[in-house]
């Protein structure tokens, strides 16, 4: 059975308020894989918007420290990882994993787990990596509000470029070294420096393109960006 890993951008869960289009569309998507194909899913929530009201309401009366801006986010992902566990009932293992190691724990049958974050110090990201490689696992998908991983900003540079295929190492010269809590990146550059090392490629396709995911998932043209060593 093929595992595939999911990170689930919070940008898709919660863009401002909780998109039920979205979680009814990729609810739908991963169900009629289960039924279909011989894939389980462990799928990792983001944050989003729900992350950020209480970053920014917490640093409105008293300065944050970093440590604390994590732990609002991480409670966050745990929030929307439980919103999904909760839609994926039905066929999810019945707790959230938030330490990596757990994934081990889980039986190899089951079709659907659900995690979020775990710790200061990393995003989802990381932990969707690392999951990949506990179960040696080489596929990782990133879905979030975006068609493309960009050259650059789009939003602040009229030069950036769409990338369709780029090596880990070419990558990793466009974003920043280390990881900081909100952190402006495409992908953790921890958990680009991992999916290098342990050989993961990682799809970054758009949400509101689930066509895409399955186009990824069934080794066809897709619209979005591929990360591997190839």
């Amino acid at each position: 059975m093929e595992t595939i890993i999911i990170s689930v951008g919070g940008s898709l869960i919660v863009p401002n308020g909780i998109d039920q289009e979205f979680l009814h569309q990729f609810r739908a998507c991963i169900l009629e894989e289960v039924a279909m194909t011989e894939r389980r899913f462990i799928l990792i929530a983001g944050g989003g918007r729900t992350a950020r009201n209480y970053q920014e309401a917490a640093n409105a009366v008293a300065p944050l420290v970093p440590a604390d801006v994590d732990w609002l986010g991480i409670h966050a992902t745990r929030l929307n990882g439980h919103l999904l566990r909760t839609i994926f009932r039905d066929v999810a293992h019945p707790t959230m994993i938030t330490n990596p190691d757990e994934i081990l724990d889980v039986q190899g049958d089951t079709r659907v787990v659900i995690a979020a974050g775990y710790r200061p110090g990393a995003s989802t990201d990381l932990r969707a990596v690392q999951i990949a490689s506990l179960l040696g696992a080489h596929r990782v998908v990133n879905l979030s509000n975006t068609d493309y991983v960009y050259t650059a900003d789009p939003r602040t540079n009229p030069e950036a470029t769409p990338i369709e295929h780029m090596h880990w190492e070419n990558f990793r010269t466009l974003i920043p070294t280390e990881w900081s809590p909100g952190l402006s990146s495409p992908f953790d550059p921890i958990a680009a420096k991992l999916a290098q090392e342990r050989d993961i490629e990682v799809a970054c396709i758009s949400g509101t393109r689930l066509p895409s995911l399955l186009s990824y998932l069934n080794n066809e043209p897709f619209i979005g960006t591929l990360l591997n060593n190839k």
